[in-house]
């Protein structure tokens, strides 16, 4: 459909995601064509088959909502991820994680304070060695 060079991309961010606009509005379609035949053709069917109009209507909705799902299908195959995530080594960097507990008390409500924490959240914090740097962090705030 279009081309796989990330050069001929043209990226938007949608909903906090990165999409190729062609592949956005070929997903439409795609969307859009499977959906409305399923209930269309769903209706059709239906409406020699039962003997409520009503009835037939809703279920060749769900029929429709079916087809949005093959169609969600579809695309993911179609239409791969256009981001790259890269993991960088932090984790043994002090620097670093100052910057980002600097970062987070920075934000709106804070860094809060660690007593205020979930026993299991604090458990894990303990396992993941963070425990220690969030408690000295929020005792100097």
């Amino acid at each position: 459909m279009t081309s796989k060079d990330p050069a001929d991309w043209r990226l938007a961010e949608v909903w906090g995601d990165t999409v190729d606009l062609r592949h956005l509005a070929w997903a439409i379609a795609i969307g859009t064509g499977i959906s409305v035949l399923g209930f269309y053709l769903a209706s059709r069917w239906l409406a020699t088959v039962v003997e409520s109009r009503q009835l037939a209507h809703a279920y060749a909705m769900l029929a429709g909502l079916a087809g949005c799902v093959i169609a969600g299908v579809i695309c993911a195959r179609a239409f791969p991820p256009k981001r790259e995530v890269t993991e960088l080594d932090t984790s043994n960097d002090p620097e670093w994680r100052r910057e980002v507990l600097e970062e987070l008390a920075r934000q709106p409500g804070g860094l809060g304070t660690v007593q205020d924490l979930l026993p299991a959240v604090v458990q894990e914090l303990k396992e993941l060695k963070l425990y220690e740097l969030f408690a000295d962090k929020a005792g100097r705030a």
